[in-house]
């Protein structure tokens, strides 16, 4: 068997990257993102990305520093939150923005993943999410068909792997990482622990090896809170 443990997320990504090709990258929020492969995304400076990702990072951190570096040509994602960079850049018409209802977001994701080409849902019916697309009656309800969506390379983060490429992932890391792992051509694995083969736990592994293709320790990993917010506590006074 091939060797899927790389010694750096340089080397991880040798030979995947290319101007117009589109990547996934995983994670909810700032939880679960790739960090380390996308620094080199941004290191790399391709250019005319398109990016499916739940969100586009925060300022200064994640796929924020590739739509600051102006790589990035359009974004398949579900919640643009408080990306000041994100929302000037589709104000100013200098990125295309293809805004998904999170859990249809989601489901096309699994469908490219599971090699279904489109699937309804009545989620979006009769909103502008349906314009442009087939609507159908099932039962006498109106359902929108949505296309898969899939990757020439998908980036995702992991807590724990094994030279298999069994992954383990962690509380809200599991939000779109499993996924995209399964819907890119090539999927690339940052983890923050390799461990040795037979040590998982085979009934707690999320991603199975046969769908990860390279495995790199993560050389980031700040975990930070894109939104912090605290109560006094009770004794304060």
């Amino acid at each position: 068997m091939k060797d899927k443990i790389y010694q750096s997320p340089d080397a991880a990504m040798e030979g995947l990257l290319s101007d117009g090709m589109t990547l996934m990258s995983g994670g909810f929020g700032l939880s679960g993102n790739p960090e380390s492969l996308i620094d080199v995304v941004q290191r790399s400076g391709v250019r005319d990305l398109t990016i499916i990702s739940n969100n586009a990072g925060a300022d200064g951190f994640g796929l924020w520093t590739l739509l600051n570096n102006r790589q990035v040509r359009k974004m398949i994602s579900s919640y643009v939150g408080e990306n000041r960079l994100f929302e000037q850049q589709f104000l100013n018409g200098e990125l295309e923005l293809e805004l998904n209802p999170q859990g249809t977001l989601a489901e096309r994701i699994r469908a490219g993943g599971a090699g279904i080409p489109a699937f309804y849902t009545r989620t979006g019916v009769g909103t502008v999410v349906a314009e442009g697309k087939r609507v159908d009656t099932f039962e006498g309800d109106q359902y929108v068909m949505e296309r898969w969506l899939k990757a020439d390379v998908s980036l995702v983060k992991a807590w724990k792997a094994d030279p298999e490429g069994n992954l383990i992932y962690r509380k809200t890391a599991q939000n779109f990482n499993p996924a995209m792992a399964t819907a890119g051509r090539i999927t690339v694995a940052e983890v923050e622990e390799i461990v040795e083969a037979g040590v998982l736990d085979a009934n707690a592994i999320h991603t199975p090896g046969i769908y990860v293709d390279r495995i790199v320790l993560a050389t980031i990993n700040e975990k930070r809170i894109e939104k912090r917010t605290v109560r006094k506590r009770e004794d304060a006074a």
